[in-house]
């Protein structure tokens, strides 16, 4: 059985005016349509 619980530490990207967090591709396969997670942002620098 794999993780359920990933801990991904990111860089903000810029998409045109919107800020966005890239998922790695490592995860494709387990994030699926419709699948609802649960996603905490902590700030750790500014």
């Amino acid at each position: 059985m794999s993780p359920k619980s990933f801990t991904i530490t990111k860089k903000i990207a810029k998409h045109g005016s919107q800020a966005i967090i890239c998922i790695p591709e490592v995860l494709r396969d387990k994030l699926k349509p419709g699948l609802l997670v649960e996603i905490t942002i902590d700030i750790i620098e500014n």
